[in-house]
């Protein structure tokens, strides 16, 4: 991977628009403030608001992390496979992966008393 100098202004790191038909498909790559990578795919549809009588964008934007990418990527993958052959892949087990973020909040509550 690339190195970047904007890790902290949060701005996009890599960008890529993917028209289809009438819906426009972004994927941004993201960074957060821990200089974690994240993804945003944005859904954009155009359609014509009789109330306000003009075009308006409809976006429906999901959030994928790290740690979820390897599954959300599999799940993708299984939904194509499904489509193309028509059988159903076999069911994924994963372990559990948590982050550093989520293990440091559950020990401060396990430490606090109640």
């Amino acid at each position: 991977m690339e190195d970047f100098d904007n890790r902290d202004t949060r701005e996009d790191v890599f960008s890529r628009a993917v028209k289809a038909g009438v819906r426009t498909y972004f994927f941004d790559v993201k960074c957060t403030r821990d200089s974690e990578l994240y993804i945003t795919v944005t859904e954009s549809k155009k359609r014509f608001d009789n109330a306000l009588a003009k075009f308006v964008y409809d976006k429906h934007k999901i959030f994928l992390y790290q740690e979820d990418f390897e599954k959300f990527m599999h799940g993708l993958q299984d939904a194509f496979s499904f489509v193309e052959t028509g059988k159903v892949p076999p069911k994924r087990v994963y372990k559990e992966v948590r982050r550093l973020s989520d293990i440091d909040t559950d020990s401060q509550e396990q430490d606090s008393p109640s």
